[in-house]
């Protein structure tokens, strides 16, 4: 099975200065490549998107997860990386 080495990271949140840099500085730190973004902030919530390609981690997959929810904890905001694959089926209409 060819399992894709893209992911798919979500950061939901109360809008605060620095947290796409800070999200983009972990993905640099781990060697993950951003391939795209995007992000909205809707009266105070911050939403974002990024599709992210993780062929070139320093860490498993289920280390950086932890790693981006950990950021999102010291932040106060919530982050999510998904395997591409799982986030389109489970968001399949």
């Amino acid at each position: 099975m060819n399992v894709s080495s893209k992911a798919v990271i979500t950061v939901i949140g109360t809008d605060s200065v620095g947290i796409i840099a800070k999200v983009s500085g972990k993905c640099s730190e781990l060697n993950v490549n951003i391939l795209d973004i995007t992000q909205k902030v809707y009266d105070s919530t911050f939403a974002m998107i990024m599709l992210v390609e993780t062929n070139t981690l320093k860490i498993s997959f289920a280390d950086f997860a932890d790693a981006m929810k950990q950021l999102g904890k010291e932040l106060g905001v919530v982050i999510r990386a998904t395997h591409e694959e799982l986030f389109r089926t489970m968001h399949r209409v």
